[in-house]
């Protein structure tokens, strides 16, 4: 039994949602990482926590109120529609929101490890050589903290992947626009084409699988780099 173009379109989609997720995160969680390794600002408990919630929560739950917060009469859903870009859900772009969500922990956490672990005196003695503090987060910071930054790139990307609560409740089940392969599958079971659902479900097994031994294999290597 071969996939067939809705499997492959599935396939693609989740790429594609796992890539732009996995860039964006990267980019915005950096400097929340980075506060949150060093502020001792009373708000570092509440921030964190409230990044954590994915962890803890249903995916339904995290989708749910998505779906309320960004539809049509909801606070996000009325600025979308205010500023000419329509409502988010059941939209690529509504999927993107909601994988932000929910894969966010698997982002700012090994990053701050990874900059709690560096410790002030790299970053002090950047500063006695007379650089800027810019210079010694990318220079200095952004270097030894390789290691968590290939653990949260691999880790936010597998995740992502996986979803299937967050983007079903959020995306619905549009083919080429919002099905990804954890929908597909469930609706290969629903339908009972188990032959199908196993041959996804199979080549999900195996991506996580190759996943973690990447991680495992580079880590070390990244370290020693480091």
């Amino acid at each position: 039994m071969q996939l067939n173009a809705e499997d492959y379109a599935a396939i693609w989609l989740t790429l594609k949602l796992a890539g732009v997720t996995t860039v964006l995160l990267m980019l915005l969680c950096t400097p929340l990482a980075w506060w949150l390794a060093h502020t001792r600002s009373r708000w570092r408990g509440p921030i964190g926590a409230v990044v954590a919630l994915p962890l803890v929560l249903p995916p339904t739950v995290i989708g749910f109120y998505l779906l309320v917060t960004m539809g049509p009469n909801g606070p996000i859903g009325k600025l979308t529609q205010a500023m000419g870009l329509g409502n988010l859900p059941f939209t690529f772009a509504g999927l993107v929101v909601g994988s932000l969500i929910y894969s966010m922990p698997f982002t700012v956490q090994p990053l701050q490890r990874a900059f709690e672990a560096l410790g002030s005196r790299p970053m002090e003695a950047a500063a006695s050589l007379g650089a800027s503090p810019l210079d010694r987060f990318l220079t200095v910071a952004l270097p030894l903290a390789r290691p968590g930054f290939i653990t949260a790139a691999v880790l936010t990307f597998a995740h992502t992947v996986g979803e299937f609560g967050v983007v079903l409740m959020l995306g619905g089940n549009i083919p080429s626009v919002t099905r990804v392969v954890s929908v597909q599958i469930y609706d290969h079971v629903e339908a009972m084409e188990y032959g199908h659902a196993h041959m996804l479900a199979a080549g999900m097994v195996v991506f996580s699988f190759i996943v973690l031994l990447a991680l495992n294999w580079l880590q070390p290597k990244a370290e020693r780099r480091a």
